[in-house]
């Protein structure tokens, strides 16, 4: 396992690796991702086979401007324009209509691309090193939890690539909101950017996303879930495992946050932490069901359908 502290040097070394074919697993501020040259067709085929994800999934795009994201979009839509402006950097995906020469391997053969600008200072300084798109996708195998530091990346798949950049903790632990602005603003994945957000800066509603075409990552009905069964109960008794709101009474349970953006910065580690016991299943006690809380019951579900 080649892991590289964030220095100039190293960051200029794997984006020479990254152009070459090769790819890296960088962190972002959400969770850590499993890069690719998205200009290399080849590279970016891989990705499927290292995480065992279906070639119908498609990728995300991270690009460190704008600029770059026209090179992948038929158009930036005035919306576009105003999200950007207020969430990018940041964990927000725009899917929009691509352009004829952007590969249907990244798209998942859709005529969409789902294009980010990830908030994070090795991930930007590589791409900027090698003037490169990135495709990637979470660091993890396909249904498996998003490592959200370093000793949560899959040992297996770790082996397959040229370098891990650690980057520390992920400041939001969860997947990036993604929106599609191909049509009316429809949010695909709830994430840490919310749709109160969404709308404020947009100045209308936006609908939440219904059942249809996986046009955008994270819309299968179980993902990001850890190894062990789980499942979300009312409450724990004192002997049995999982993730609580109050006091752990046991060695096996471990406290959560009841602010929903610490919550879900720190859930899938303690998902993971708890993968480690070797349980049999562990139980999950149910947050708040306010509106702070979608992306969080959205990964929740996932975890345990």
């Amino acid at each position: 396992m080649n892991i590289l502290r964030p220095t100039r040097e190293n960051l200029d070394d794997v984006a020479v690796a990254l152009l070459a074919g090769q790819h890296a697993i960088l962190p972002t501020e959400t969770v850590y991702g499993l890069a690719a040259n998205a200009a290399n067709e080849e590279a970016v085929r891989q990705i499927f086979a290292l995480k065992g994800r279906p070639a119908d999934n498609p990728l995300i795009v991270h690009v460190s401007s704008l600029k770059q994201a026209e090179g992948f979009v038929a158009e930036l839509p005035e919306s576009a324009h105003l999200l950007a402006e207020a969430f990018m950097p940041g964990p927000l995906t725009l899917v929009l209509p691509k352009r004829p020469e952007v590969s249907s391997i990244i798209t998942g053969g859709l005529n969409t691309v789902a294009i980010r600008m990830p908030d994070h200072p090795a991930c930007l300084g590589i791409m900027e090193l090698g003037n490169l798109a990135l495709a990637m996708p979470s660091a993890n195998i396909f249904m498996g939890l998003s490592p959200t530091k370093v000793e949560m990346i899959n040992t297996l798949l770790a082996e397959k690539v040229y370098a891990i950049v650690d980057g520390g903790a992920c400041r939001f632990g969860i997947e990036s909101t993604v929106i599609d602005l191909t049509g009316e603003p429809t949010i695909l994945r709830p994430g840490s950017i919310s749709r109160e957000e969404i709308e404020a800066v947009l100045s209308r509603e936006v609908r939440a996303r219904g059942a249809g075409v996986r046009n955008s990552p994270g819309m299968y009905r179980r993902h990001y879930a850890p190894r062990t069964p789980c499942r979300i109960v009312a409450s724990l008794g004192s002997d049995q495992p999982g993730l609580v709101l109050d006091r752990p009474s046991n060695s096996h349970q471990i406290q959560l946050p009841r602010d929903p953006a610490e919550y879900a910065r720190q859930l899938y580690a303690a998902m993971a932490e708890l993968d480690t016991h070797g349980l049999p299943e562990f139980g999950i006690v149910a947050p708040p069901e306010d509106g702070r809380w979608t992306a969080v019951w959205d990964r929740l579900s996932k975890a345990t359908a």
